[in-house]
């Protein structure tokens, strides 16, 4: 077993510190379903003046969130336009056709934006013949993509579009947090183009458990309907809200030694004979880079054994991502151990 483990799989391995079980441990509580627990409440309040919307809720997962929301806003049979290779569409096990009973449609999103004109071209009236495309979904920043912050002017076009045939708009923003502090701009002005909003906590924020989804009050009062029908109704959930706040107080401002330690493995990877990567696409805590010889699974196995873990995602890319419990020397092992593979090109 290597002496000093990098653990770059993803920014959802961190552990709660101290401060935060410290955090947790103090919270007061109640019960949830009532509405009467006062850190839940006080999460849910904090988020949605931070995002811009009339109420929030508290959710289990972001996949629950963002569930919750095209369940909401849709009917079954509907379209729900989506940007290519988002996480809705790649990771979340199908769950919008499974409980929504919706198609989803995927656009270009090679910006890590839903292409305007592709969204035009692919959105469907509900004529006589056709489903309806009911629901426009962005993701911020976009995973698949290398953590690309997605562009706000691509958004506010194709949101017009959406608008203008009646469509709802919801953004996966679970790493909206990142987007934030990449470009300086609140979350709410982040979010400003979209209806609903989901963010999580237990990635960049580094809590154990736990998303938020905001938007108006009346969509809030149906998500937590169907949270109830989706299982995800909790009882004295003011433990995880604890470490929520506590999270967004000591955890957000600090992404940004983050994105630096990204840059610099981008920077590494960008050198090594193996691998490709664009440095301009790095824009946050997340690098994906090109294996052309095809042995990305290899690569990710001669780093395990080095103490480095990262996750091959197919057999030509591999992903690294930086979070709070990697420092500077993880990053050191790190660029010394992907520096030193023995890799075919």
């Amino acid at each position: 077993m290597p002496k000093r483990i990098a653990d770059l799989r993803s920014d959802t391995v961190t552990r709660p510190d101290s401060p935060m079980y410290a955090a947790m441990v103090s919270a007061t509580v109640g019960d949830d379903i009532h509405g009467d627990d006062p850190s839940v409440n006080e999460l849910q309040e904090r988020f949605a003046s931070l995002v811009g919307k009339e109420a929030a809720l508290f959710v289990p997962s972001g996949s629950m969130g963002n569930s919750i929301a095209i369940t909401a806003w849709t009917r079954r049979g509907d379209e729900v336009i989506i940007p290519s290779e988002c996480h809705i569409f790649r990771y979340e096990c199908g769950s919008a056709s499974f409980l929504a009973g919706v198609e989803l449609v995927e656009v270009d999103s090679s910006t890590g934006a839903p292409d305007p004109a592709e969204v035009r071209r692919r959105y469907k009236s509900g004529g006589f013949h056709s489903s309806r495309s009911s629901l426009l979904t962005f993701e911020n920043t976009h995973n698949y993509r290398g953590g690309l912050v997605s562009p706000k002017c691509l958004q506010e076009e194709a949101a017009a579009f959406a608008r203008e045939n009646g469509m709802q708009i919801h953004m996966d923003g679970a790493r909206l947090w990142n987007a934030s502090i990449a470009t300086g701009q609140s979350m709410a002005e982040l979010c400003s183009v979209s209806d609903s909003v989901m963010c999580c906590l237990s990635k960049g924020l580094g809590c154990p458990v736990g998303s938020l989804l905001a938007g108006p009050a009346d969509f809030i009062g149906e998500a937590k309907r169907l949270r109830k029908i989706f299982g995800g109704a909790m009882r004295q959930a003011g433990v995880l809200a604890g470490a929520g706040l506590y999270a967004i107080g000591h955890n957000f401002s600090r992404l940004v030694e983050d994105h630096t330690r990204a840059k610099r493995l981008a920077a590494t990877l960008g050198e090594l004979p193996w691998a490709e990567l664009d440095l301009e696409m790095v824009h946050t805590n997340i690098v994906i880079a090109q294996v052309p010889s095809k042995q990305a699974q290899l690569v990710q196995e001669l780093a395990e054994k080095r103490g480095v873990r990262l996750f091959a995602l197919n057999d030509y890319e591999i992903r690294l991502v930086t979070h709070k419990d990697v420092d500077d020397a993880d990053i050191d092992h790190a660029v010394d151990v992907l520096a030193s593979l023995k890799v075919t090109t």
